[in-house]
C-alpha cells in the first residue's frame, strides 16, 4: 500500500498561474500549503529566522514595528546571489519543517499539495512524491505579473524570470505539466492528475 498522503510539489516561474491551478486543486478538497505565503510569516514570527536575518543583514532588515524592511532587503539582498543564497539558506529548512507539522493534519487525504516558486533550485522537491509544474508564455508571465503587482517594472520581471530554472529545466524533474497560456483549459488538466493520484493509491 503506498503511504498515505501523497506530498505533490507544484511549482512554475512568476506569473506563470500556479495560484490558479491550486484554486482548482482545492475546490477537489485538497488541502494546498503556500511555501511563499508562509515564508513570509515566518520570517514575521520565528525568532529563530529573525535573529538570523538581523546577524546576516543588520538590525535595519526590519522596520522598528516588526514588519520586514522590504526596500533595504531588495537593494541589500535579493540583487546579490551569494546573499540571496544566506537568505534562502536561512528560510527554507523552516519551510519544510513547517510544511512537516502542516501535513500531519491532513493525514487521511489521498494527497496534499506544496505550492512553491522555488521547489526545484531549494532541493526541496526531493523531499516529495511527484512534481507538477505550471507553464505559461514568457510575453503573458510578464503581463499577469505587471497587472497583479502594480509596484513591479517589466524590467523587475525580466531579472526575476533570469534567476529562476527555465521550465525546460523544470520539467526534468516533474512527473506532470500543466500549461496555463490562456488557450488550453486547465480543469481537464488537474482532472487528469487528480484521477492519476487517486489511483495509484487506490492500486496499491
Amino acid at each position: 500500500m503506498q503511504n498515505k498522503p501523497l506530498k505533490i510539489g507544484i511549482t512554475g516561474g512568476i506569473g506563470s498561474g500556479k495560484s490558479s491551478v491550486c484554486e482548482i486543486f482545492k475546490t477537489l478538497g485538497i488541502p494546498v500549503y503556500n511555501a511563499d505565503e508562509r515564508a513570509r510569516i515566518l520570517m514575521l514570527k520565528d525568532p529563530k529566522i529573525i535573529k538570523a536575518i538581523k546577524s546576516n543583514f543588520g538590525v535595519e532588515s526590519y522596520l522598528p514595528t516588526g514588519e520586514l524592511n522590504r526596500k533595504f532587503l531588495a537593494q541589500n539582498v535579493f540583487n546579490d546571489e551569494n546573499k540571496l543564497e544566506t537568505i534562502n539558506s536561512i528560510v527554507h529548512p523552516s519551510v519544510a519543517e513547517d510544511f512537516e507539522r502542516w501535513s500531519q493534519n491532513y493525514r487521511d487525504h489521498v494527497y496534499i499539495m506544496k505550492e512553491a516558486a522555488l521547489l526545484v533550485e531549494s532541493g526541496s522537491y526531493k523531499m516529495l512524491d511527484f512534481l507538477v509544474t505550471v507553464t505559461a508564455p514568457e510575453t503573458l508571465r510578464i503581463q499577469r505579473v505587471l497587472k497583479r503587482d502594480q509596484h513591479r517594472t517589466e524590467e523587475d520581471i525580466r531579472l526575476i524570470i533570469s534567476k529562476q530554472l527555465s521550465d525546460e529545466e523544470k520539467m526534468l524533474k516533474s512527473k506532470f505539466r500543466i500549461i496555463n497560456d490562456d488557450k488550453s483549459l486547465l480543469i481537464p488538466q488537474v482532472f487528469e492528475i487528480h484521477n492519476y493520484l487517486i489511483n495509484i493509491i487506490q492500486a496499491g
